[in-house]
């Protein structure tokens, strides 16, 4: 069985839309969708469409992942954000590759709700990321056997970057697979900055976070930043 584990935070503008793309028809599967307090409808829209819903006071998504594989009876996971949408038959792919020899997990190629291009060429280029070096971001919806996330203790306590790490750890433990269609994922995170400047600054704290810098400290300007361009706007 696989469990699709999804994170939720006042999701329930999105998270109607992941979870009806999760064919009911499919695979024999669960939906655990793990809430850090929403004051929204996210509860009650996970309920409706069947999910069995985890409770947690820390909005941390790592933290939010690891107590959702806790709760998950499947014998692999997939983790999935609130914001983005299975293709057709994912489950069923998920199903067939990950009986494969040496097969430890993965995840699909990704596109974004958007018609722009610059976004359009950011997915290709991530496209050779993972067939160049098996790495993952969240928003591709990692899958892996559960045997070995238990091996590998889940995700580490990240702020950011806990989805680089895992997949990083993962494909040192045999074969990762990309599967297509691809799934596709909100933009909404470049409305801030717009496509061109966000991706620049995702690159450059990303390559801080390769050469050694502590996620948390690399989060915790993130999104101190992203709040004062938040507030700034507001002001105009």
């Amino acid at each position: 069985m696989i469990s699709v584990i999804i994170p939720v935070f006042n999701e329930s503008c999105y998270v109607p839309a992941t979870l009806a793309a999760i064919e009911q028809r499919a695979t024999a599967h669960e939906i655990i969708v793990v809430d850090a307090g929403s004051s929204d409808e996210s509860i009650a829209v996970a309920m409706e469409h069947g999910a069995r819903v985890v409770s947690t006071t820390v909005k941390q998504r790592a933290s939010q992942m690891n107590l959702g594989a806790r709760s998950a009876r499947g014998d692999v996971f997939l983790f999935l954000h609130a914001d983005t949408r299975l293709p057709q038959n994912a489950l069923t792919k998920i199903e067939s590759v990950i009986t494969k020899r040496n097969v430890v997990g993965g995840g699909f190629a990704r596109r974004y709700d958007s018609p722009f291009w610059f976004l359009l060429g950011t997915c290709v280029l991530a496209g050779v990321r993972t067939r160049l070096s098996g790495w993952f971001l969240g928003d591709q919806g990692i899958f892996v056997r559960r045997d070995v996330f238990e091996k590998l203790d889940g995700f580490r306590n990240f702020d950011l970057f806990e989805d680089l790490d895992f997949s990083r750890r993962m494909r040192c433990e045999g074969r990762v697979v990309t599967l297509r269609p691809p799934v596709i994922s909100s933009a909404r995170r470049f409305s801030l900055y717009g496509p061109r400047r966000t991706t620049w600054k995702d690159l450059l704290t990303t390559c801080r976070y390769l050469r050694g810098a502590d996620p948390n400290q690399l989060a915790a300007e993130y999104y101190r930043t992203q709040e004062s361009a938040q507030g700034s706007m507001r002001l105009t």
